[in-house]
């Protein structure tokens, strides 16, 4: 169970970060203040959403990543499916707040130069993401990496903790490969 909760704490924390790196380098759209309270875009064509987007897939995957292979390196090989879960579950977590702390930095200043700004004044938009299923990439890297170094530790000979403890069950006398 303390596996289980301190990959679940681990990848939260990870994904306040991933909010606040996202929230630093994503581009945004620049408004325009039309009458107070209402703004539009100067470039119907800004690509600073899509960019958005991108970055937040890109961020979230390297979270996904550095999460399956921290977790794995220092959980899993010792605390077995426990330690997976909870690195699975906090890469949702993870996802969600990086999502939840990018969009909320910013928001007030937006809101208040949306309400406050004579017309004609520029600012930036505040941070969205548009594709919510780039949320799916770091709970997919996460468990990719422990699919993948699992694997790679099964073929090589070594086991998971849980797999040594297992006793082997040995042909006994007049079963089909035992003693005669």
């Amino acid at each position: 169970m303390a596996a289980f909760l301190t990959a679940l704490a681990g990848s939260a924390v990870l994904g306040i970060a991933a909010g606040l790196i996202w929230a630093a380098v994503a581009p945004r759209a620049l408004l325009e203040e039309i009458i107070r309270g209402e703004a539009e875009l100067v470039n119907a064509e800004s690509t600073a959403f899509i960019v958005a987007d991108a970055w937040f897939a890109l961020i979230t995957a390297i979270g996904g990543l550095i999460t399956g292979v921290l977790g794995y390196r220092f959980l899993v090989r010792r605390a077995g499916a426990a330690a997976a879960a909870g690195l699975v579950l906090g890469a949702v977590a993870a996802a969600w707040l990086a999502l939840w702390v990018g969009e909320n930095i910013g928001l007030g200043t937006y809101n208040h130069l949306l309400a406050s700004s004579p017309a004609g004044a520029f600012f930036h938009a505040s941070l969205a993401l548009s594709a919510k299923s780039t949320l799916v990439f770091w709970p997919l890297c996460t468990s990719a990496v422990i699919l993948l170094a699992e694997t790679a530790a099964r073929r090589s000979g070594q086991t998971a903790p849980s797999d040594r403890a297992r006793p082997r069950h040995r042909k006994g006398v007049g079963e089909v490969g035992g003693s005669p």
